[in-house]
């Protein structure tokens, strides 16, 4: 048994502190290439659930982003679950009405 829960942010941590020079490649939108490091995705991923907690965001609420999957999106992915906050991700190509359904 583990001594400690298995938690989102826990491996954000444990990539920060034992990967944080391992590079982390990602394509923008223009196809140009967007390079970051997990200690700089722990980082940004802290100030996220950190914001979160400033507007008020409490644990079990859902949060929903609409964003390209790239460096940016994988910060908020582990800065709102990271915070208990739920992330539900949304699909960019989807038509106006699929994405109201989904939220």
């Amino acid at each position: 048994m583990q001594r400690t829960p298995l938690l989102t942010s826990s491996l954000i941590e444990h990539a920060g502190c034992n990967h944080a020079t391992t590079e982390i490649v990602s394509r923008s939108t223009d196809g140009a290439l967007e390079r970051s490091t997990w200690g700089e995705v722990a980082r940004r991923s802290r100030r996220v659930a950190n914001m979160l907690a400033r507007l008020g965001a409490y644990a079990g609420e859902r949060i929903v982003t609409l964003a390209w999957n790239r460096t940016a999106h994988l910060e908020l992915y582990f800065g709102v679950t990271g915070s208990g906050v739920v992330l539900n991700t949304v699909n960019p190509r989807l038509f106006t009405g699929q994405i109201r359904f989904c939220e």
